[in-house]
């Protein structure tokens, strides 16, 4: 639904994270526009859709339904994704009758666990009818969602093109021996990029995608900090 001041000038939302509100997950989508702050946190991988299509996920657990980042209402991390910052909020695209569209516009989802009219959470509108902080910050995180979304294509076929991402099986064993593989994924290969000629990498560079690529390369790094929130979590630390 289209969100308006008036039919929702009385809606809250509840901002803080959980399992109940859907952050109990391993992995999440993220989109090209958040890798400069979540490979400050999380491993960056890539899968690949049935129709080819490659598509970026933050890696935040190693079981089903597992957030190593959150822990008691806390998401410990210096950035949280947009897909968990967005709550019951969307982009919608109008189309006019003859197929052009207009511009973003956002919409609310009244059905979401979040959402409530007056009661607990973060007011969307102010008293007189103005958009709240909270919306605001709502919208950014919008803004960079459909950015991120429009860009995915055309970044992930220039990264493909010039040979840098490959298939990646990642074995890790925990402190008390237990066993993962994770495969199926795709990354930004180190070795790859070491090749990369001049022409290759003036090319990257020019087109805006050499920095997200080392990003994403850099963000392989944070593997053995999420196998200790693993151990720790297994410790009861």
């Amino acid at each position: 639904m289209l969100l308006n001041n008036v039919d929702h000038h009385d809606l809250t939302v509840i901002t803080r994270p959980g399992a109940a509100y859907g952050d109990a997950v391993n992995q999440t989508l993220i989109f090209p526009t958040e890798w400069e702050e979540a490979q400050r946190d999380y491993p960056i991988l890539f899968r690949r859709s049935e129709d080819g299509r490659l598509h970026s996920v933050a890696l935040l657990g190693l079981d089903r339904d597992e957030n190593l980042f959150l822990d008691d209402g806390v998401w410990q991390a210096r950035y949280i994704p947009a897909l968990h910052q967005r709550g019951p909020f969307s982009i919608g695209i109008p189309r006019d009758e003859e197929g052009g569209t207009g511009e973003p516009m956002i919409h609310v989802d009244l059905d979401h666990v979040r959402v409530g009219r007056g009661g607990e959470g973060s007011p969307v509108f102010l008293p007189q009818g103005g958009n709240s902080p909270y919306l605001e910050a709502v919208a950014d995180v919008l803004r960079r969602i459909h950015a991120g979304s429009q860009a995915n294509d055309a970044l992930f076929a220039a990264l493909d093109a010039e040979g840098v991402i490959e298939a990646v099986s990642i074995e890790i064993v925990l402190d008390d021996s237990k066993r993962y593989v994770l495969d199926d994924f795709h990354a930004i290969g180190a070795e790859p990029i070491a090749r990369l000629t001049g022409d290759a990498l003036e090319r990257l560079h020019a087109q805006g995608y050499l920095q997200p690529a080392i990003w994403a390369l850099s963000s392989l790094g944070n593997v053995p900090h999420l196998i200790d929130r693993k151990n720790r979590r297994l410790a009861g630390a």
